[in-house]
């Protein structure tokens, strides 16, 4: 009797009642947050063989979570750097929260895009 294709590759197989299936498992894999969701519809869009490629070599998840990760960290440095820069303090938060509020939002605002612009979007 000839092996399958997948006795071939060294698969194995268990028995569940009167059948044998697979031994399958899946891969752990790291979370791909927003930033990697992001970057993700790039690729699909703008990208695409570059996502294929990596969608069949298995590395795309691991990608995006690299990407994830170093635009959460680019994210947070340039909005503590942007807010230093512009004098945005704890003090301005406890005298005038509406402010600090609207001020942070547009440095946020501000990281977003460069962050769009220098990791995802590119």
């Amino acid at each position: 009797m000839e092996k399958s294709a997948f006795k071939q590759i060294g698969g194995t197989y268990y028995q569940q009642g009167d059948y044998f299936l697979p031994n399958f498992s899946v891969p752990e894999s790291a979370p791909v947050g927003i930033w990697g969701v992001r970057h993700l519809c790039y690729l699909k869009k703008h990208r695409q063989a570059i996502y294929t490629a990596m969608l069949l070599s298995d590395k795309l998840n691991s990608y995006l979570a690299e990407i994830d990760q170093q635009a959460q960290v680019m994210f947070s440095q340039l909005v503590k750097q942007i807010a230093d820069h512009e004098k945005i303090t704890e003090h301005l938060k406890e005298s005038n929260q509406l402010e600090w509020v609207r001020k942070m939002n547009n440095v946020q605002n501000r990281a977003v895009e460069i962050v769009n612009t220098n990791l995802i979007y590119t």
